[in-house]
């Protein structure tokens, strides 16, 4: 891996997580602690995190976290249209998860009028949007709290999907390859999602098109996972065509 690609993988570890250790990243990258120290350095001089005795963390974490504010916000218009679509497959008395992310939260703002609907999120966010809203039950996972995404994640937030059954997954991702497959920033994050898929009936991979041929750091498994991938119209006829060349069940939010 060559080291603006190293240091790119560094920065969307700590973006995902808040804050990353050198010995950690050493490990996870299989180079030495000086050149991870190197790398802090470099992210630093660019804005991006700052750094700690043993390691760095996020710029403004603590006012994100303050005003519930997630760290992604970029796409936000195609992740707007993508959540009215997904929402049109909720239904009175359905029991759903709501992965924590920027789409399933614009998914959270408008879900409003349902009979009998429980959430069932590992977004704190999530739950506090959705909390007021009559007619909804929400039921919050446990788990080791993440800033950067305000969710719940590790060992503790998969376990409590156990015995859970539920009639839809609303999946969130950082990258959509068909090598890799579903790929996540966060390697804690896996056994949570990994959990949250076994326990629905169907499994909408919520996504805008800039992630259709990324990959980032941990692969939860292959796109056959998903039933069916909500995107938005700006997906490419290139990207349109590998979908349908792989057999990838696709809905285009208009």
């Amino acid at each position: 891996m060559l080291a603006n690609q190293r240091r790119d993988k560094i920065f969307e570890l700590i973006r995902e997580d808040g804050q990353a250790k050198v010995t950690d990243l050493s490990r996870i990258f299989k180079v030495t602690e000086v050149t991870i120290r190197q790398d802090l350095e470099r992210l630093e001089k660019e804005g991006f995190i700052m750094r700690e005795h043993g390691g760095a963390y996020l710029k403004d974490i603590d006012m994100n976290v303050r005003n519930l504010q997630l760290q992604a916000q970029d796409n936000l218009a195609e992740k707007m249209a993508i959540a009215r679509k997904a929402v049109e497959f909720i239904h009175d008395g359905d029991t759903i998860i709501l992965d924590s992310g920027s789409t399933t939260t614009e998914m959270s703002k408008i879900i409003s009028g349902f009979k009998n609907l429980t959430v069932i999120t590992n977004a704190l966010n999530i739950a506090l949007i959705l909390g007021a809203q009559t007619g909804i039950n929400v039921i919050v996972t446990g788990g080791e709290f993440k800033a950067p995404t305000l969710s719940l994640t590790g060992q503790k937030a998969a376990d409590f999907f156990q015995n859970l059954h539920v009639d839809r997954l609303f999946l969130a991702t950082a990258g959509i390859a068909l090598r890799s497959g579903l790929t996540y920033p966060g390697i804690s994050d896996i056994c949570v999602k990994r959990a949250m898929i076994e326990s629905a009936d169907e499994i909408y991979l919520v996504a805008d098109s800039t992630k259709i041929g990324k990959s980032s750091f941990a692969s939860l498994g292959a796109l056959s996972l998903i039933n069916y991938l909500i995107t938005d119209s700006n997906i490419t006829k290139e990207d349109i065509e590998w979908l349908k060349s792989n057999d990838i069940n696709f809905i285009i939010a208009e």
